[in-house]
């Protein structure tokens, strides 16, 4: 079970922090390989006297640590970012006792020290990186004033060791900042990218809410002219009963004023749910029945094929109260699509993959324009409002799911509507 956030702290500064340990594990494991090659070939390679005892604790000591930093990350408890300054100390610490031993500020490999400032500033919230500059830059006085003198490294061999271990220093360096400030930027791209879609979602959003306020005021204003309509029909019935053709029509007339008026309390429910969140228990079987009849009264003149992966029709599902109404307008625009066609028929999939509902809708007709790419959301019908596609879209992303659209080779175009389901009443969230 996932962790509750800490008192005081974003689940943003929370990413950030875990992805911040996680960073600093594979940097700790190069490092441990790194400073161990490193004394071997100057112990036993170069046989400088070096303190090799001591070097070797404190590398075994990080590898320790490293072993608790895996085990930590594999725990789903949120990573704080003043437990991703104590990793940082820890690393710190043990990089210190090892210059301490040789050479101290000395050493060509103390500018490492720097590395993990960068890091928490790239990763943290200011008062943290202020704890690691402190840290960091008490450190190295203390080496400044305390370390163990490294022997001439210029009288052991052909080649200046500290030059190649200064080489070796920034090419390190050098390429830890390369990769982390692409990364830096590469982020700062999506979020971009993010902040520019959330924008657009709000501007769609707005307009939304507009055509639902309307909506609403018109089916208010609508039900009192039914209701009138319904009362002169079942008059007219009764003064020409004996007619049997205008009865007739009569009927057929009263029957289509009561649907719209069906169509309008439907539409108010659907309001009062969405106002109060609640969704509606049923079954995946049930829902994509009662959306079938809905259809069929709607589009008599279509065939559609209906069918539900294996067991997952008797999956209980809580629907949300727009869900209905966004799959009846993929429908209808599939119907449309393969009308124009020369076809009279839509087929409909339904499956559950990975705790995601998923609504295939195939038609016939001529697929996406060319250009278009894998999601369109506006309708090329001539006689269309333009807004069954963006509705649908809005509905998608308001529960977490996503829509998108695909050509398909034999003709034709696959729709797939997936949600999730949520965890604890399978409702989409």
């Amino acid at each position: 079970m996932r962790g509750s956030i800490p008192a005081g702290e974003s689940s943003h500064e929370l990413r950030r922090a875990r992805e911040l340990a996680q960073t600093l594990a594979w940097l700790r494991l190069c490092a441990i390989a790194g400073q161990a090659i490193t004394v071997a070939v100057v112990t036993y390679g170069l046989d400088l006297p070096i303190a090799a005892g001591p070097l070797a604790a404190g590398i075994s000591v990080l590898a320790v640590f490293e072993l608790f930093a895996v085990w930590r990350l594999l725990r789903s408890t949120p990573v704080t970012p003043f437990e991703a300054v104590l990793h940082i100390a820890v690393d710190v610490g043990v990089l210190a006792c090892l210059l301490y031993w040789s050479g101290g500020v000395l050493n060509p490999f103390v500018p490492l020290l720097a590395i993990p400032i960068a890091l928490a500033a790239a990763a943290l919230p200011l008062r943290h990186v202020a704890i690691v500059a402190v840290l960091v830059g008490l450190e190295y006085a203390l080496l400044a004033r305390w370390h163990v003198d490294l022997p001439p490294l210029h009288a052991h061999g052909r080649f200046n060791l500290h030059v190649l271990g200064a080489t070796v220093d920034f090419a390190v360096i050098a390429g830890m900042l390369a990769f982390f400030v692409s990364r830096l930027a590469r982020a700062l791209r999506e979020r971009e990218a993010e902040i520019a879609h959330e924008r657009e979602r709000a501007l769609r959003d707005e307009g939304i809410l507009a055509i639902a306020t309307q909506a609403a005021a018109t089916a208010h204003d609508l039900n009192t002219p039914l209701s009138t309509i319904r009362t002169l029909l079942a008059e007219l019935r009764r003064e020409r009963a004996a007619d049997a053709a205008l009865a007739a029509d009569l009927d057929l007339l009263s029957g289509q004023a009561q649907r719209c008026k069906d169509i309008l309390h439907a539409l108010v429910e659907v309001g009062r749910r969405q106002l109060a969140g609640t969704p509606t228990a049923t079954t995946l079987g049930a829902f994509v029945t009662d959306c079938e009849n809905q259809f069929r009264l709607l589009r008599p003149e279509v065939l559609l094929r209906a069918s539900v992966f294996g067991a997952d029709g008797a999956h209980a599902v809580g629907v949300a109260p727009d869900l209905r109404h966004a799959l009846l307008n993929l429908l209808s625009n599939a119907a449309d699509a393969s009308l124009a066609a020369g076809r009279a028929d839509i087929d409909l999939g339904v499956r559950i993959d990975h705790g995601v509902v998923e609504f295939a809708i195939r038609d016939h007709g001529a697929g996406l324009a060319p250009g278009t790419g894998s999601v369109a959301f506006r309708s090329s019908k001539r006689d269309g409002l333009g807004l069954g596609l963006t509705l649908a879209h809005a509905t998608a992303e308001r529960l977490g799911g996503s829509l998108v659209a695909q050509s398909l080779r034999e003709g034709g175009l696959l729709q797939r509507l997936r949600i999730p389901l949520a965890p604890t009443d399978n409702a989409a969230p």
